[in-house]
């Protein structure tokens, strides 16, 4: 991508907002332009999943003065520094609302090394990439190496419902989006304030750092415990109270970068930064609601910021930059960025090919787009336009580079890798099918339902599954759902017949593991038996579960309880430390309040003793505590 540079004169004051007479009338159409070709860029996300920023960063260039014309340097007078500022403000603060504490005390050692060491080595990497490449300036150099740091769950999350990785990948790379979008900007606004002041000292910049933290700090904390009071003690209405809590804390987080910013410049990013990850830790009322509402407002302030900045874009800063941005942004994107995923998933339960999909997956977006455009601002205001293009023209060029290949080629990569774990397709998505998918995508596995009532599809797609609609009896249907990469198929409908089409079909075209069938009428159950489908009888599982509620209680309330706060898994030995070993031997490896119940070899099944040992081939049922079960699977099965 390229950069825009605004007129020195097109600004009054930091974060000022004067309008230019000339452009005034043209204004609002341009912004209503904006948000419209915005909103029609997220339809088009969810639509083909790839990232919205790829749809927004065309919209602009077509719109842009290299192309169409309609959006100029000039299209908003004096605004967009203010613009671009409250943008930033209203993003930081959404990333920082969904960084979890807890969450970073339970990630795995490779998600902790990614936000440490990783990060560090994107840093100081890229810094030199810059300096040596570029011939940019040690201070600038380190400025772009901070911004280029943050990956962003603006292009993350898009990434991750194309591509259904197992859970452990998708926590890594969403961890990672979430907490160097808020380190990464902190550390920028403290490089270039550094730069702004022309500070080089270690101490001064020491002192810059803490002012700047400080501040931020102190008045987002204070505007947090101001929110958090008035939510929690303050009767904001008898009835639309939802509403002006969300109202609230938007205007909190405007309210937390505003004060800090008029205190110390460039302080409010550690303001909003702070307030947003005190307000998302603390329980707070209505937080479901507040996060909805955030992330339709976060949207709108997406599309803004990338059809704008996309569209004040100059050709001439990529020319400048030629080969040698291209090769900067390759060893971003193919160098550092595999070294640091192979060393902070050294020895964590990675295969390889997963490794290799978080080293090629590591889109920047958002942050890097709006911190630096809002510094290039600055950079020209202080007449130091060599920087501005510099900084602008890499981070863009990087981002392109970056969105446009990792995030459109994201699942011809994770094919190519073999890291999609196989589909579920359940066929029918009432109240059974919903119900089962609940429970598979609670152990993390990749459902999808297929429904052809465009009722019940609205329902399902409401209640957060993924739906496929179609006809279930129809191959292609079948095959667009997944069904060449199903290790599962459900027949769940309520009707028999449908059920047992569905059953033909996947067993001759598809081959899956596991063919399922729910069968309505009891007379119909031989008719899947000879096909050698599996079935379940709702009238004969309802007796059955009747009957182990009046014979065995405690063991019904405890298995109601699976996939929740219990779990019992059956899975494959495949880890070769475990072959020859004894059950016995094994168990004080295992997670606690997790045991290995029964062992499965040669199709007999047994309850171990302790001196039992496995052999390769075994299949084991392991109960326990939910997150327990989870991890002794990884253990016992390290490609789960």
């Amino acid at each position: 991508m390229c950069g825009f540079i605004p007129d020195a004169n097109a600004r009054s004051g930091h974060g000022g907002v004067i309008v230019a007479a000339s452009s005034g009338a043209n204004l609002i159409p341009i912004v209503a332009a904006i948000i419209g070709i915005g909103v029609i860029s997220q339809i088009l996300s969810d639509r083909y999943r790839v990232p919205s920023v790829v749809f927004l960063i065309a919209a602009g260039v077509v719109l842009g003065p290299e192309v169409l014309g309609v959006i100029g340097p000039n299209s908003f007078g004096n605004a967009l520094s203010a613009i671009v500022g409250l943008s930033v403000a209203i993003i930081v603060f959404e990333g920082a609302f969904h960084l979890r504490i807890q969450k970073l005390r339970e990630a795995p050692a490779a998600t902790l090394k990614l936000i440490t060491v990783g990060a560090a080595i994107a840093f100081f990497g890229t810094a030199i990439a810059v300096n040596v490449l570029l011939n940019a300036s040690w201070p600038v150099a380190f400025l772009i190496g901070a911004l280029l740091v943050a990956t962003g769950p603006t292009v993350i999350t898009p990434i991750l419902e194309v591509v259904p990785a197992r859970d452990r990948v998708e926590a890594v790379l969403e961890t990672e989006g979430i907490v160097n979008d808020v380190t990464a900007a902190i550390l920028a606004v403290v490089i270039f304030e550094a730069i702004i002041s022309d500070i080089t000292e270690p101490a001064a910049l020491l002192t810059l750092f803490a002012e700047r933290l400080g501040i931020g700090v102190l008045v987002g904390g204070l505007v947090a415990a101001a929110l958090l009071y008035a939510l929690r003690y303050v009767e904001l209405s008898p009835g639309n109270a939802p509403q002006n809590a969300r109202l609230l804390v938007l205007a909190g987080a405007l309210v937390a970068y505003g004060a800090a910013d008029a205190l110390a410049t460039e302080a409010g990013i550690a303001a909003v930064a702070t307030a947003g990850i005190l307000l998302g830790n603390a329980d707070i009322p209505y937080e479901e609601e507040i996060s909805a509402f955030k992330g339709d407002v976060t949207l709108l302030v997406l599309s803004f910021v990338f059809i704008a900045l996309a569209a004040l874009l100059q050709f001439d800063i990529l020319r400048t930059i030629g080969p040698r941005g291209l090769l900067v942004a390759a060893i971003v994107a193919l160098v550092l960025r595999p070294g640091l995923v192979f060393l902070s998933a050294y020895g964590d339960r990675f295969s390889t090919g997963e490794k290799w999909f978080m080293s090629l997956v590591g889109p920047r977006g958002i942050i890097p787009a709006s911190v630096a455009t809002l510094f290039a601002i600055e950079f020209r205001n202080a007449g130091l336009d060599q920087a501005a293009n510099t900084l602008v023209g890499t981070v863009f060029l990087v981002i392109l580079v970056t969105v446009v290949l990792e995030g459109g080629f994201a699942r011809q990569i994770a094919e190519y890798l073999d890291i999609i774990p196989m589909r579920v397709l359940i066929i029918g998505g009432g109240k059974v099918g919903r119900t089962l998918a609940e429970r598979l995508e609670g152990r993390g596995e990749n459902v999808v339902l297929i429904e052809q009532n465009p009722e019940t599809v609205e329902i399902a797609r409401n209640e957060g599954f993924t739906v496929h609609n179609g006809d279930g009896t129809d191959t292609e249907v079948l095959r667009s759902a997944g069904g060449e990469n199903a290790r599962i198929v459900v027949g769940a409908t309520g009707n028999d017949d449908v059920n047992l089409l569905v059953s033909q079909l996947a067993s001759s075209k598809f081959d899956p593991e596991t063919i399922l069938a729910r069968v309505n009428n009891p007379e119909n159950a031989e008719a899947f038996e000879e096909l050698g489908v599996r079935t379940i009888s709702a009238t004969l599982a309802t007796a059955q579960a009747m009957d182990n509620y009046i014979e065995r209680p405690s063991m019904m309330d405890w298995m109601s309880e699976i996939g929740q706060s219990g779990d019992v898994q059956e899975i494959e030995v495949t880890s070769k430390e475990l072959i020859g070993r004894t059950v016995g031997d094994i168990g004080p490896e295992l997670p606690d309040d997790c045991l290995i119940a029964l062992v499965q070899r040669d199709g007999t099944t047994r309850v171990p003793d302790a001196d039992f040992a496995l052999q390769e081939g075994d299949r084991i049922t392991i109960i326990g505590g939910r997150e327990e079960v989870k991890t002794a699977i990884e253990f016992v099965h390290p490609d789960k």
